[in-house]
């Protein structure tokens, strides 16, 4: 047998792994039936290259397709909007190939005249995180299924012939955006986690009955165009059942003049003996958890009860055995700067501050717990602890990736670095199945319900905008020069996050909760980009992106999503300077005010630069703080030096 030449040996060695590299045949001709399908077999001529089964989606860069990385291919995304498809959209075949099933996280067929109505197996799409189905002829109703999506971030099916109700999708609960405006839908509109949702319209459509509970969060303009929906935002009350006719009608049709019968006494004395047995099973049960002190413990879960119309002024409670069991079994205080100083155990509250000192854990869990907020990480509490005097915010962390050891060594970190305006965790509990991050509390609320939420009579003015955001960036910088050894950006920065003590100086609040394996990596949210194949850079400069939303906050008075056609703030505020209509984007309420329009424009550009698409055209950290106190000192020459730079009227 001849010898194999060496060179040939080790040719096929290099080549080897790019065998590897592709995507299966299977996929790669699901693919092509997909858009065969969309397209109506090609009848038409559609401006697109591959999509054929002689060639790589990822490889050969096939339009509408993005790959995650060439090097270990498989499809991202698929966008193909605005391609005048008048085909069928057929989601089992992507859905039901196993290696797209879990792969695919973005379909966007916006705009195009798509039509069908059977969509049971997108259920199977596990990965999807994004489905845009706007601007289509779909019609029928939604599956189901639709419900199962668990990753499942964003769906917009505005603009099409849906009917029917609506699936169950509060089962979702990472759900942060829902537009359905213009379609058939009927029914009442299920319950949603409102205070997950960024966005959210069913406009146009055949809804009926109240507006769920929480649902008022949203503007009129997300309701409107149902003529049988009624409840706040609404102008239409929704009325009380009206109360049954006193004289009963029998089968004939002749009202009955007589009283009840003897049977139907029977019947409600029977009803009546049940409900004072039940009664009495309460009572005994209250009295007995009132003497066992071990049974009171208040709880904190994201199982809610109450059906109180406002939920952030109600209290709740919680039953988690192993909180439980934790409060039983230890009643010694843990205090100390270093994880280490407490006994390694997952049933353990640590305490790193002295703020704190004297506080048990069993303590905080019977302390009354009153609900904040709740999103899709996790939900916060104000626990007030009487008997040490002092007033706590508990967030309770759902979905965490991070590993119990590793969020250990990751709080002592953030232990260790300092700065007046990033607020720090005073006290931590971990297990397997819980986290707890304890902070003081902050009497003054958010930036978010400051900026969007304000009573009557409140002025925040330029100058204050001004220091918030001097506050914020020279914090900021301060933790990514400190940690970017460690790879710990902030990672969820938002306005709800800036929080005001009592002196209404901001805080930046959960710092580093954040990892990468939670946040949003759609490649159509450009602010998640990797940059240069470093996610950990990426990260930071997501960072920077997040910074400049707060930003046109701050500028626009506008939540960071315009209701107006759906846009984000971001792109609605580029889209109006590109039109050069700038002063449109500012809050009046700093127009008239009379604030200065030059330093005004000259912190929208920073903020334009930070919200840039490609983040590697986005400004570092320290370019933006210096920038905004360059700004933030020409203000301060220009007042009057008996008006106080940072100043909260009310």
């Amino acid at each position: 047998m001849k010898m194999i030449p060496a060179c040939l040996f080790f040719l096929s060695l290099i080549l080897l792994p790019h065998t590897s590299t592709s995507i299966d045949v299977d996929a790669i001709k699901s693919l092509v039936s997909f858009f065969e399908n969309l397209s109506g077999n090609f009848s038409q001529s559609v401006p697109v290259s591959g999509w054929n089964q002689t060639s790589d989606p990822c490889t050969s860069n096939w339009t509408g397709i993005v790959c995650y990385d060439q090097t270990s291919p498989s499809v991202k995304s698929i966008v193909l909007k605005e391609f005048n498809l008048s085909g069928t959209f057929n989601p089992s075949l992507i859905c039901n190939v196993a290696s797209l099933a879990t792969s695919v996280a973005v379909i966007s067929l916006e705009n195009n005249s798509l039509h069908g109505e059977s969509f049971d197996t997108i259920a199977n799409c596990k990965g999807l995180t994004h489905l845009y189905l706007s601007g289509n002829k779909f019609s029928g109703s939604l599956p189901d299924s639709l419900s199962q999506l668990n990753n499942l971030k964003k769906l917009e099916i505005s603009d099409n012939g849906f009917s029917g109700p609506l699936p169950s999708l509060a089962r979702i609960s990472g759900l942060v955006e829902f537009v359905a405006q213009n379609n058939h839908l009927s029914g009442s509109i299920p319950e949603f986690d409102f205070l997950n949702l960024d966005t959210f319209n069913v406009s146009n459509n055949d809804f009926s009955g109240p507006i769920p509970p929480g649902g008022d969060r949203f503007a009129a303009t997300s309701y409107l165009g149902n003529p049988q929906l009624c409840g706040v935002p609404l102008p239409v009350r929704c009325e009380t059942q009206a109360h049954p006719p006193l004289v009963a009608q029998n089968a004939s049709g002749d009202s009955k003049k007589n009283g009840p019968s003897t049977s139907e006494i029977l019947m409600y004395s029977g009803y009546a003996l049940v409900g004072l047995i039940v009664l009495l099973i309460v009572m005994l049960k209250v009295c007995k958890r009132g003497k066992k002190k071990e049974e009171s413990i208040k709880e904190i879960d994201h199982s809610f009860h109450s059906k109180e119309k406002d939920a952030s002024t109600a209290t709740y409670t919680y039953e988690s055995n192993e909180f439980k069991s934790a409060a039983m079994s230890k009643s010694e205080v843990f205090t100390g700067n270093s994880v280490e100083s407490a006994p390694v155990s997952s049933s353990l509250i640590v305490l790193t501050s002295p703020e704190v000192n004297g506080l048990k854990f069993d303590e905080l869990l019977k302390a009354p717990a009153e609900l904040l907020g709740r999103g899709k990480h996790g939900s916060v509490y104000k626990v007030n602890c009487e008997e040490q005097g002092m007033t706590l915010a508990v967030k309770r962390i759902k979905d965490w990736s991070l590993a119990s050891n590793d969020f250990k060594i990751r709080m002592k970190r953030l232990n260790n670095v300092k700065h007046p305006n990033v607020l720090p965790v005073v006290a931590f509990y971990c297990s397997r199945q819980e986290k707890l991050l304890v902070y003081e509390y902050q009497p003054n609320g958010s930036l978010l319900k400051l900026l969007h939420g304000m009573p009557t009579g409140r002025v925040f003015d330029w100058s204050s905008r001004l220091g918030v955001a001097s506050a914020i960036v020279e914090a900021l910088a301060f933790m990514h020069a400190e940690l970017r050894a460690d790879g710990i950006a902030h990672g969820n920065l938002k306005s709800s996050n800036i929080l005001f003590n009592n002196n209404m100086e901001p805080s930046i609040s959960e710092y580093g909760l954040m990892t990468i394996n939670n946040r949003d990596a759609s490649p159509l949210n450009n602010n998640t980009f990797h940059f240069n194949n470093d996610p950990i850079e990426s990260e930071f400069r997501a960072d920077i992106h997040a910074l400049g939303v707060i930003l046109l906050e701050l500028l626009t008075g506008k939540m960071p999503m315009v209701e107006n056609n759906g846009m984000d703030l971001a792109t609605w505020v580029v889209s109006v300077v590109k039109e050069e209509w700038t002063v449109e984007v500012f809050d009046r309420a700093l127009v008239r005010e009379g604030a200065s329009e030059e330093r005004m424009v000259n912190l929208l550009q920073i903020a334009i630069k930070c919200v840039n698409r490609s983040p590697e055209l986005r400004p570092s950290i320290n370019e933006v703080a210096v920038m905004i106190n360059n700004i933030k000192e020409e203000d301060e020459r220009s007042m009057d030096v008996s008006e106080s730079p940072f100043s909260m009227r009310i």
